[in-house]
């Protein structure tokens, strides 16, 4: 186990070296950001001097090297908009958007399970066709109409939660705001949670659908039945433990897209998270805060993925063993 746990951090750490060198590359591709900072009064001379004093007229390299050994001690930079440290205003940022996608994969699971081992279990069954054809319809909606729609129908028509920001907060042992605790918090974030978790149940209902068919036409499931076990021991705790092995994978994936997936669903509903944050820095040519988005969004996506594949290794033995070529 422990040279499967030092493997996945090698490639880790691999992957953020990637990750922060394409960020960082991305940079010049924005704008000037210079242009942005200063108005049109300003002489070329004045700009140039800036340019200089801000090291942007330095080589790609020597930009990326200076960037790399602030990055290993935690410096991402120095946004240019509201001048503080990169990382900074983003961590101040980062628990809105954490909070949005828990709620999300909250409604996932407490939804998508049910559903998924419903249509798995009968297939034929009027509401699993149902099921079926709602999942399909919602693969291939764009969450953006998922988000419009939200907005028209709750707000609009049924005024039933508010369509933008983030309501009351209150702090959290001294550490961060959430409005989960609040009331005015939960009805502001029913729409962006609602609208994150129907974007990403039409993949889980359908996966868990199939992978518990599959387990259910297997040789020990026929074994329980020959037994005399009842139905619901079967399913939920044979059957459904079984199924859960790729479901974690993929949900590990879908978790850190998640992250990527709340740029449109911040942007939209006006939620100060990190992705809205991020269309204001591209919007403004902040290319330090927008590096270290990216930088901060790789880490959570590795990070992520490298706990689903020690989750894995850890319910699923074989793993390791094919890992070490056993």
């Amino acid at each position: 186990m422990l040279i499967f746990l030092l493997r996945r951090v090698m490639q880790a750490c691999f992957v953020m070296i990637i990750i922060s060198l394409i960020s960082f590359a991305i940079q010049d591709k924005l704008g000037d950001p210079v242009q942005q900072m200063v108005g049109m009064s300003v002489s070329q001379d004045e700009r140039n001097q800036i340019r200089n004093e801000l090291g942007l007229n330095d080589g790609f390299f020597l930009q990326y090297w200076r960037f790399a050994k602030g990055a290993i001690h935690g410096d991402l930079g120095t946004s240019y908009y509201y001048k503080e440290p990169a990382l900074d205003v983003i961590l101040e940022k980062l628990p809105a958007t954490l909070e949005l996608a828990f709620c999300s994969i909250l409604l996932v699971i407490l939804v998508a399970t049910p559903c998924g081992v419903l249509a798995a279990i009968k297939p034929k069954h009027m509401l699993s066709r149902l099921l079926m054809i709602i999942s399909s319809i919602g693969l291939s909606v764009p969450i953006f109409i998922v988000a419009i729609l939200m907005v028209y129908i709750f707000s609009i028509e049924l005024n039933m939660a508010p369509s933008f920001g983030r309501g009351q907060t209150i702090e959290i042992f001294g550490l961060w705001e959430s409005g989960l605790f609040t009331k005015d918090g939960l009805k502001h974030l029913l729409l962006p949670s609602l609208t994150l978790a129907i974007a990403l149940m039409p993949i889980f209902v359908r996966l868990i659908r199939a992978e518990m068919m599959e387990v259910l036409q297997s040789e020990y499931i026929r074994f329980a039945w020959s037994k005399g076990l009842s139905a619901r021991r079967i399913y939920f705790k044979h059957a459904l433990k079984n199924t859960m092995l790729p479901v974690i994978t993929v949900g590990g994936i879908q978790a850190g897209t998640l992250v990527a997936y709340t740029i449109l669903t911040e942007t939209i509903f006006q939620w100060p998270g990190m992705g809205f944050l991020f269309m204001d820095a591209v919007s403004r040519v902040d290319t330090p805060l927008v590096s270290a988005y990216l930088i901060v969004v790789g880490g959570i996506f590795v990070i992520t993925n490298t706990f689903v594949d020690l989750i894995y290794g850890l319910v699923n033995p074989t793993v390791r063993l094919a890992s070490h070529g056993l």
